[in-house]
């Protein structure tokens, strides 16, 4: 797998001197909690980014409850994290790989090609009797210039001008009943984007918490052109990147994010809503 890499694998590697390890831990509705876990424990080394205060800028009118952080902040907090140009990257949660894939999003998006998702999370870590710390690491800021790809982002008025569009394929990342409409426990619309397909991100693990094979993740994604324009959403971009990973897993070479996803989307007064199955 390309993105992702074992318990065993970052245990034989974990006092390299360019990994940096990014614990992710962070739980919606509970904004200290991400924090507060990684001062009881966390693996040895690791320095904490919370998905509000540093992968997602303030909210506005527009662009979701998890707006993309601002470029020129978000490389100050790399920086101050120890995280550099050269660095390899391990991130990891507790949340089946959800927010660890949005710092990956992240760093990709900035032109950072070497960060990783670990696999399982970080209970799995210490089930495997592997090693945690309350210590916290002393960081030493270290230069990141970004190069942003800006081919991997779009924003609404694309997603609007491609509805129905030949060769592009919508991806709804939530869980089916929020995709259908039938309940919305955090947004104040219920429903879809008109044509999009849904693919529950969590899907992409197994039942033992492991990510599944590329073969297995070319499995839920069958049928789709794996060279066709594939842009992927969420509620707010978050649990989007869990699929955008799984799918560039699957082989699928051009996927783009629609970051600001329905949150955003619906705070369009125009935008049409769909409900029930496409």
């Amino acid at each position: 797998m390309k993105n992702i890499v074992s318990l065993k694998w970052l245990l034989a590697r974990m006092y390299e001197s360019d990994v940096v390890i990014v614990d992710c831990r962070f739980q919606l509705g509970k904004p200290e909690s991400g924090r507060e876990a990684y001062n009881e424990s966390h693996i040895p080394g690791a320095v904490y980014l919370d998905l509000e205060k540093d992968l997602s800028s303030a909210i506005t009118e527009h662009g979701g409850r998890h707006p993309l952080p601002d470029i020129a902040e978000l490389t100050g907090t790399l920086s101050r994290a120890g995280i550099g140009n050269d660095s390899r990257v391990i991130a990891y949660d507790d949340q089946g790989g959800a927010m660890a894939s949005r710092l990956w999003w992240l760093l990709k998006y900035l032109g950072h090609e070497q960060v990783f998702v670990l696999d399982e999370g970080f209970t799995a870590w210490k089930n495997a009797g592997f090693p945690v710390s309350a210590d916290q690491k002393i960081l030493i800021p270290s230069p990141f210039f970004a190069t942003v790809q800006h081919n991997m982002l779009v924003e609404v008025d694309e997603v609007q001008e491609k509805l129905g569009k030949a060769g592009v394929t919508l991806i709804d990342s939530r869980e089916g009943a929020r995709y259908r409409g039938e309940v919305e426990p955090i947004d104040r619309v219920a429903g879809h984007i008109p044509g999009a397909i849904n693919r529950f991100w969590a899907e992409g693990r197994g039942a033992d918490g492991q990510w599944k094979s590329a073969e297995e993740q070319a499995v839920r994604f069958e049928g789709l052109a794996q060279d066709g324009e594939t842009i992927v959403y969420c509620g707010s971009g978050v649990t989007a990147c869990p699929n955008v990973l799984a799918l560039q897993e699957a082989g699928f070479t051009n996927v783009r994010l629609y970051a600001g996803s329905w949150s955003d989307w619906i705070s369009y007064e125009g935008n049409p809503i769909a409900v029930g199955d496409e």
